[in-house]
């Protein structure tokens, strides 16, 4: 099951940019969590992106510790199908993302053993388009 909201107000949505606020100082986690995964640069994550990068998480702790996800795909990216010609209204919606900005939480783990939790996170860090840090 993908990351996808349950109702928006508008089915689709423009493009918008991702501003280069950089909070590279931070360096605290939001809830509870001892190790935690954050990003180094801004940019766009899909749902199937940080799917990928959950299940990679709880493959490795499995029933050890929680896995905490910080940031949900809230966005839609429309796209028309291959072969249409220009006009007739904006595609449908292929996909969603989530705009992350530098220095914000992604993921965090609580788990009783650090050296999982480490090897879970960079298992993690394989699957997603940005540069990440682990900070514990």
């Amino acid at each position: 099951m993908l990351f996808v909201p349950k109702s928006r107000k508008f089915k689709k949505s423009q493009k918008g940019r991702v501003l280069n606020k950089i909070n590279t100082n931070i360096s605290f986690l939001n809830f509870t969590g001892v190790v935690g995964l954050k990003s180094l640069e801004t940019g766009r994550v899909s749902s199937k992106q940080l799917l990928a990068a959950k299940q990679a998480i709880n493959k490795i702790i499995k029933k050890t510790g929680k896995v905490i996800t910080t940031v949900f795909p809230q966005h839609p990216v429309s796209k028309k199908p291959k072969e249409i010609r220009m006009g007739k209204g904006k595609g449908a919606v292929d996909h969603w993302v989530c705009k992350i900005t530098a220095g914000s939480f992604l993921f965090e783990l609580k788990t009783k053993h650090s050296f999982l939790s480490l090897i879970a996170l960079r298992a993690a860090q394989i699957r997603l388009p940005i540069k990440t840090k682990i900070i514990i």
